[in-house]
């Protein structure tokens, strides 16, 4: 069957990427083509976009960026057409994402969404469009279940992809010593995968090098960039950053720093004690405070339902508080052993690996009852 997906960001290059493994495991005939990252390229297929050139983050960003945003839009569209998959594929990114919906949805092709918006945090009414343009979708958090089953609409809960990405790490024995990391105590740095990300956070992040003399920091550099882009953000400071290998660095740090994301699940279940980080825009933090209703930022909070890792937005990030953090992370045992014993309940919340395997099955036979 010919396979058209859609991932914008780092994290859905990663799922994506392990869909399409799971796809080719279960159909014998895949095609894939897809806007997607290198990761989704090394499982085969047509790369059309890389989500390097798409991806902006927050609502002023993305109003400076519109006309991109609206041609990387059309070119999507028109592919689509002119490729005519058996199904589409959309992974999270839901700005993007639901205007393809839309367009596929009008054009007759079968719609799933792998990952769903996170309507639950603003704007619930969007589970009505969502009704409307998706014919499959497939949940990765245990509560999406029965938030969707209030808005009377029948979705699919999976698992999370990050246990099958985690499941598969094999840890790289020459790791600390390829990188020059040997016998030094590690605190990782992840300022995200976007530029709008790292220009408003690493500076913070760098800044704890100086106050903690005792650590190496390593910053876990994302995949659409070069050392060079990260350079003048580093003032003089010797930090590794090492690409491709964020699991190997989770694998041997005592403490993170880490961009509000994807990244903060993947750093609990690392069982690497962090403080999350957030920054933006001053317009698109005062909107967010608006319209986002929920109490938390990071996944690891979400979906325990309460505070297990500090949080730090807009004016509390910054190098004061995140040392703060930091320090009692590494110093205060008991803090640190409770963080991990949440860490502990959230892995039992979670559940076990086979998200995509599950995921893929489903494509294929409602693909296969169209």
């Amino acid at each position: 069957m010919k396979y058209y997906l859609v991932a914008g960001e780092a994290s859905g290059d990663l799922h994506g990427a392990n869909l399409m493994k799971a796809l080719k495991e279960q159909d014998a005939h895949t095609e894939f083509r897809y806007f997607g990252g290198n990761l989704m390229q090394a499982e085969g297929g047509t790369l059309v976009k890389h989500y390097a050139d798409m991806a902006y983050m927050g609502f002023l960003e993305v109003a400076l960026n519109l006309r991109a945003i609206l041609r990387n839009m059309k070119q999507c569209k028109q592919d689509i057409t002119a490729w005519h998959p058996d199904v589409l594929v959309l992974i999270d990114f839901p700005g993007f994402n639901m205007k393809i919906a839309e367009y596929a949805k009008k054009n007759g092709l079968l719609v799933c969404y792998y990952i769903s918006p996170k309507v639950w945090a603003w704007n619930q009414k969007r589970v009505l469009n969502i009704k409307k343009v998706v014919d499959h979708m497939f949940c990765i958090l245990p509560f999406e279940v029965d938030f969707y089953k209030q808005w009377d609409m029948q979705v699919d809960y999976v698992g999370n992809p990050l246990l099958d990405a985690a499941a598969a790490f094999k840890p790289s024995p020459t790791f600390l010593r390829d990188n020059q990391l040997e016998g030094k105590r590690l605190i990782a740095l992840l300022p995200g995968s976007r530029k709008q990300e790292i220009n408003y956070l690493l500076p913070d992040m760098v800044a704890m090098q100086d106050r903690f003399p005792n650590h190496q920091l390593a910053i876990a550099g994302a995949p659409s960039f070069t050392t060079d882009y990260y350079q003048p953000y580093l003032k003089g400071h010797n930090i590794p950053i090492v690409f491709n290998s964020t699991y190997d660095l989770l694998q041997h740090a005592e403490a993170a720093v880490v961009a509000s994301g994807t990244a903060t699940l993947e750093t609990a279940l690392f069982n690497v004690p962090q403080v999350v980080v957030y920054k933006g825009s001053a317009i698109t933090i005062a909107i967010g405070r608006m319209v986002i209703k929920i109490k938390f930022i990071s996944l690891v909070n979400l979906i325990m339902d309460k505070l297990v890792v500090r949080e730090l937005i807009q004016q509390q990030c910054n190098p004061e508080e995140i040392y703060t953090e930091l320090n009692r992370l590494i110093n205060d045992q008991s803090y640190r052993q409770q963080i991990l014993d949440n860490y502990d309940q959230l892995d039992e919340r979670m559940g076990t690996p086979g998200a995509s395997a599950k995921t893929a099955a489903l494509i294929i036979k409602y693909t296969t009852k169209k």
